[in-house]
């Protein structure tokens, strides 16, 4: 063991007690480095009261020394709740996790709530598909007529005079024969198999939404069918009705559109409602009216 004598070594006592204040520095730096160790395993983020926010577990896994000044120095992070808070949600001040976060106050209100409210409030009850329940149609799917049977202007080159009706049965079309060489075209629908006739007839008379009176021959076929019905969009003669001669045929109306095209009736010409109406105003009481 040496000892120095400090007598016969004037220079040797700062020079020793230089040494001994670096030990006791080191020593100090150490202790406080075990302290900012074992505040970082009690959890300091617990203590920060985040609990078992999930956002916040997936950071644990970085060093942690503890929070203060020693952190602030060793990871360049602000210690404060404050600098935790932000870097971890980045929400506003007072957000606790799990709890409705409101829109700010400046936003104004939906534009859209009013109507969504009279939409609900005109629904049905049972009819809104949100709760599971499939919302019923409101109108039937239109039937869409086949472009060849859709009104049009063609050319004409036959014997009869502007004015004359000709059916052609065997293509159901209706022609109504215009000046200059034209006609109007219609779609019809015709007299199924055993009903279909030809011959000249006369419109003696018109009738706009005709009631209905099935004849005597058609209620022993149909014995289901009403005696009489009144005029109107129910009646299957439709909106407009044109009488030919003496007979129980006419050109009228439907309130069956689908079938324009086909052999349906029992002898009568039918057309849409729309193509009855324009010709019901093109035709008057006395032209001729040939089929073929």
């Amino acid at each position: 063991m040496i000892h120095h004598s400090f007598d016969a070594d004037p220079q040797a006592f700062p020079q020793s007690f230089r040494r001994e204040s670096c030990v006791m520095r080191r020593a100090s730096t150490l202790s406080l480095l075990a302290v900012a160790g074992g505040l970082a395993a009690i959890g300091p983020a617990a203590a920060q009261g985040y609990g078992g926010d999930p956002m916040l577990q997936a950071r644990r896994g970085g060093a942690n020394y503890g929070g203060g000044l020693i952190e602030m120095l060793m990871t360049g992070r602000d210690p404060t709740p404050y600098g935790r808070g932000g870097a971890v949600y980045n929400r506003p001040g007072g957000y606790a996790y799990g709890q409705a976060v409101r829109g700010p106050s400046s936003y104004g209100a939906d534009p859209f709530a009013e109507e969504r409210r009279l939409q609900g409030a005109s629904r049905p009850e049972g009819r809104v598909a949100a709760l599971g329940r499939p919302a019923e149609p409101q109108a039937g799917i239109p039937y869409v007529i086949e472009p060849r049977f859709r009104k049009q202007e063609v050319a004409y080159d036959g014997p009869q005079k502007p004015g004359t009706v000709i059916v052609d049965t065997p293509n159901r079309f209706l022609f109504l024969v215009q000046p200059g060489g034209r006609a109007l075209r219609y779609g019809i629908g015709v007299g199924r198999p055993g009903f279909s006739w030809a011959g000249t007839k006369t419109v003696t008379r018109k009738a706009e939404w005709p009631s209905w009176t099935p004849p005597a021959e058609m209620l022993k076929r149909r014995p289901d069918l009403p005696r009489f019905m009144a005029g109107g969009p129910e009646n299957p003669l439709g909106a407009r009705a044109l009488y030919l001669g003496s007979t129980l045929y006419r050109i009228h109306g439907t309130n069956e559109p689908n079938t324009i095209g086909r052999e349906v009736s029992s002898g009568c010409i039918r057309m849409t409602n729309d193509d009855v109406i324009d010709l019901y105003g093109r035709v008057g009481v006395g032209a001729k009216v040939v089929v073929i």
